[in-house]
């Protein structure tokens, strides 16, 4: 029976650490699909398929471990922190492979009765921690081929990695393909991780397109440092007509009244007097 090395490697991990013993036995790397599951240190079991027969028949009497509970009611006791940590352990343990990484993904998954999407956006932080760019970038995308995780925050976090990877071509062809369309959605803060990384990889013209599209949806730079790149990528492209528009336009950002805020000291004694 064929097994995938990335199937292989996930259970014989979780054979080691006393948490499972299973059997795969569908012929894609992706499916595991009969399994025992064991919680060795409390000497409770999950009972196989083959006595799933048995256990129907005698539905009707519930029998009871020696702790008092029904056989039935008792699941894969791994608490949510350790399969977050064993995934990210074993992911970075994974050779730079797309097989081996969806099958890793897979089989991880096969044992949640829904899709894990809130503890998959803890191991991509715990990822980010460790700057494993690459390795995000084909979690994020195993995720999105599954219909999972097709939010913002996560796409803003494949573009911040696919640009830490060095990879602004592939970061840019996604924002056109998902994100782009619709720039009067688009959380400004987003559209900042894109202008700056078109601006530190020297794509000018796709920067301004980019500013260009917001102002037309009646957007509004929420950041001086935004409109400094804008303006430097006018000046470079020989634009300066537009780069001067632009700085008079939101000059504003850059000559705030400071008058109508008070330092934070004044503030404490107004609050102390007040008190």
């Amino acid at each position: 029976m064929w097994k995938s090395p990335a199937i292989s490697y996930l259970v014989g991990h979780l054979t080691q650490l006393g948490v499972i013993r299973a059997q795969v036995l569908s012929s894609s790397y992706s499916t595991v699909s009969q399994a025992q599951v064991y919680n060795l240190r409390e000497g409770k079991a999950v009972v196989s398929s083959e006595d799933q027969h048995h256990n129907q028949v005698n539905s009707r009497i519930p029998e009871k471990n020696a702790g008092g509970e029904n056989r039935n009611q008792i699941r894969w006791n791994v608490s949510r922190k350790d399969k977050i940590n064993f995934l990210v352990k074993t992911l970075l343990n994974l050779n730079d492979s797309k097989e081996d990484v969806y099958g890793t993904l897979d089989g991880w998954v096969a044992w949640e009765q829904d899709f894990p999407i809130g503890k998959l956006r803890i191991a991509l932080i715990a990822l980010e921690k460790e700057q494993q760019w690459h390795r995000i970038i084909q979690v994020i995308k195993w995720m999105v081929s599954k219909g999972q995780g097709t939010t913002m925050g996560t796409y803003g976090q494949l573009i911040r990695a696919l640009d830490m990877d060095q990879r602004p071509e592939e970061a840019h062809k996604f924002w056109q393909k998902k994100i782009g369309m619709d720039l009067h959605a688009v959380p400004w803060q987003l559209c900042k991780s894109m202008i700056s990384m078109y601006y530190r990889n020297n794509m000018l013209e796709n920067l301004v397109k980019l500013f260009e599209g917001l102002e037309a949806f009646d957007r509004k730079p929420p950041q001086k440092s935004i409109v400094r790149k804008v303006a430097d990528a006018y000046e470079i492209l020989g634009r300066l007509e537009k780069k001067e528009r632009v700085l008079e336009k939101y000059n504003y950002l850059f000559t705030e009244d400071r008058s109508r805020k008070k330092p934070k000291n004044a503030l404490s004694k107004e609050k102390k007097k007040l008190v």
